[in-house]
């Protein structure tokens, strides 16, 4: 929401300009008929809801949309909704964007004074900023990549939970079996749990913003999953590190130049990790 947000922002004038002489085109619709309001939604297809109140905001109508109504909302006070609007013309008013109580969507209302009454329409403010070219939605595209984010979503995390699951499983098959209890005993479960738990939170990750919440994600959160997972994946790592020095310290020195070479790829993992992390931390000072 709060990228379509900071896209509506600056691109406001031209869309409320677009909006209004599209009503003042079609003025001679703006009267309180059901039947007749609804020709709007014909015309704006990013229109989604439509109700009308008295001269003191006390809705007088059913929330009218495409193909239903809905006439329990008859009788609710507008005026939180009207102290918030801005007076672009004569008897024209336009909110900021908020989130509908009633469809629970982003979205933007004009207001129109008409006599005694006030007409509310409510624009459903991704399908506004798609009409503009602003943003790509594609509904049948959305639900294919929406499926396909949950079914990777779900996957990971079933993958996840079996990590967890055979770290668990193989530390207490060791413990069954003294003689061959070892220092690696206690590293390879560790393993297990961090790759499990990083594996866990990318697919929870995953999941809130694609599937649940949007389509459209903020870069610097990107940045921070990225670093996020990465730790996990550096953890993993150095665990696996000092496993192998001691595991070669103690039956094959030979092979500790391998270990090294494992150190040292880690610490230019870590290395890379601090300076993404710096970038990113100026990108975003310098963006404030």
């Amino acid at each position: 929401m709060q990228e379509f947000i900071s896209i509506y922002n600056n691109n406001k004038d031209t869309i409320e300009k677009f909006v209004l002489e599209t009503f003042r085109n079609n003025a001679q619709c703006i009267v309180n008929d059901t039947d007749t309001l609804r020709q709007f939604f014909h015309i704006l297809q990013s229109l989604e809801l439509i109700y009308v109140s008295d001269e003191n905001f006390i809705q007088t109508s059913a929330n009218i949309f495409k193909h239903r109504k809905v006439a329990a909302a008859k009788g609710r006070n507008r005026n939180y909704l009207a102290l918030q609007m801005q007076e672009k013309e004569t008897d024209y008013f336009i909110s900021a964007p908020y989130m509908s109580s009633a469809t629970g969507e982003s979205c933007i209302t004009l207001m129109v004074k008409d006599d005694n009454q006030y007409f509310f329409f409510d624009f459903n403010l991704s399908k506004l900023l798609a009409r503009f070219g602003l943003v790509e939605r594609h509904p049948t595209f959305n639900y294919v990549t929406k499926a396909f984010y949950l079914g990777i979503g779900l996957s990971l995390m079933f993958f996840s939970i079996m990590s967890i699951g055979y770290a668990f499983y193989d530390y207490i098959l060791q413990l069954r079996n003294p003689a061959e209890y070892t220092l690696e005993s206690v590293f390879k479960p560790i393993i297990a749990l961090t790759m499990g738990l990083a594996i866990f939170d990318l697919a929870k990750t995953i999941l809130e913003r694609e599937v649940v919440y949007k389509d459209y994600s903020d870069k610097k959160d990107e940045a921070r999953l990225l670093s996020k997972f990465l730790t996990a994946i550096i953890v993993a790592l150095s665990i696996e590190a000092l496993m192998v020095v001691f595991k070669f310290a103690l039956h094959d020195p030979t092979q500790m130049l391998s270990a090294l070479y494992l150190i040292i790829g880690i610490a230019v993992i870590i290395v890379s990790l601090a300076y993404f992390t710096s970038v990113s931390s100026q990108k975003e000072r310098g963006s404030k």
